[in-house]
C-alpha cells in the first residue's frame, strides 16, 4: 500500500485525501489552518507538525497550496526548515494539484528532478464538489512512466484523468480551461441579465438555450440564477463551489500566459480584469457565478 504525504487540506485538498483514506491509502497530512487539520483527522487523515515531516517515508508526495511561490518555496524550504524535496525519500512521486503559472509549474519539475524524485502536475477541475465526490478532472503532466506509477493515486480523486504532456502540461491545459470558463460565465450573465430586461424569465431562457448553440457547462452545471439548475450555487446565496478570487488568480495566470507566448487574448485580458474587480470587491466570498450580480448592477 503507498504512503501518501497530503500538504494544503483545505477546500479542495481536505476532501481530496478523504477520498484517498477511504481508498485504503495510509494519508499522513499537513495544514497551518486549524480548522483544515481537525476536519482532515476527522475524516482519517494522520496529522505531522509539520509538512516535511509529513512527507517523510511517503512514497507520493501532494501538493494542493495557493500559488507557484508557495509550492517553490515549499519544495526547497530554508536554512532553518527543511523543504519537501529533502524531506521526502528518494524517488518519491510529487504530485502538485495547485494550479500556478506554467513556468512555476516547470520550474518546480525541474527541481523535483533534480533532487532525484519524479515530477508531476495535476490541477484539478470540479470545484467543491467534485473534490468531495471524488469525481476531479485531473489535467496531468508528466512522463508516462510517471503518471503510471502513481494513477492508482490519483483514480479515487478523479473521475477523469486526461494525459497532457510532459510536466508543466497540465497547468497550461488547466488555465486554458478556466480562460473558456470565466468568459463563458460572463457571456452567460450578461445574456440571463439581458432576458431580465426583455421579459423572459430565466427558466424559458434556459429552456431555449441548454438545447441550442448556448448550451456550455456555465449554463448547464453553474447556471448563474437560481432555480433552472437546483444544485448551482445561485441557490445557496452564491455560496462557493469555485470562488471568484480562485477564478481572477486563473484569468490572470492565463493572461499572463498568453503575454509570455504573444498568443491574442483580448476577451481574456476584459475578463480577467472584470473578475479582479469583483474579487476585490463585493465577490470576495462568493461564487464565481456571482458576477452576474456586478453586470446587473451595472446595466
Amino acid at each position: 500500500m503507498k504512503t501518501v504525504g497530503f500538504i494544503g487540506l483545505g477546500n479542495m485538498g481536505g476532501p481530496m485525501a478523504a477520498n484517498l483514506v477511504k481508498a485504503g491509502y495510509a494519508v499522513t497530512g499537513f495544514d497551518p489552518s486549524d480548522a483544515a487539520r481537525s476536519a482532515a483527522v476527522e475524516a482519517g487523515v494522520l496529522m505531522a507538525a509539520s509538512a516535511a515531516e509529513a512527507v517523510a517515508g511517503a512514497e507520493v508526495v501532494i501538493t494542493m497550496l495557493p500559488s507557484g511561490r508557495h509550492v517553490l518555496d515549499l519544495y526547497q524550504g530554508t536554512a532553518e526548515v527543511p523543504g519537501l524535496l529533502a524531506s521526502a525519500p528518494a524517488g518519491a512521486l510529487f504530485v502538485d494539484c495547485s494550479t500556478i503559472a506554467v513556468s512555476d509549474a516547470r520550474e518546480a519539475a525541474a527541481l523535483v528532478v533534480a533532487a532525484g524524485h519524479r515530477a508531476v502536475d495535476a490541477p484539478v477541475s470540479g470545484g467543491v464538489v467534485g473534490a468531495a465526490a471524488g469525481t476531479l478532472t485531473l489535467m496531468v503532466g508528466a512522463l508516462a512512466a510517471d503518471l503510471a506509477a502513481v494513477r492508482s493515486v490519483l483514480e479515487p480523486m478523479a473521475g477523469r484523468i486526461v494525459h497532457c504532456g510532459d510536466p508543466g502540461a497540465g497547468q497550461a491545459a488547466k488555465i486554458c480551461n478556466n480562460l473558456i470558463l470565466g468568459i463563458s460565465m460572463i457571456g452567460v450573465s450578461e445574456a440571463f441579465v439581458l432576458g431580465e430586461k426583455l421579459g423572459l424569465s430565466h427558466q424559458a431562457l434556459f429552456d431555449v438555450t441548454s438545447t441550442a448553440s448556448g448550451q456550455c457547462w456555465a449554463l448547464t452545471t453553474n447556471c448563474p440564477v437560481p432555480g433552472p439548475v437546483p444544485t448551482s450555487p445561485a441557490n445557496r446565496s452564491y455560496q462557493p463551489g469555485f470562488a471568484a478570487p480562485l477564478m481572477a488568480k486563473d484569468l490572470g495566470l492565463a493572461v499572463q500566459a498568453a503575454s509570455t507566448v504573444g498568443a491574442a487574448s483580448n476577451l481574456g485580458a476584459l475578463a480577467a480584469a472584470l473578475y479582479q474587480e469583483f474579487a476585490a470587491g463585493n465577490g470576495s466570498a462568493l461564487d464565481f457565478s456571482a458576477i452576474i450580480n456586478e453586470i446587473r448592477d451595472a446595466s
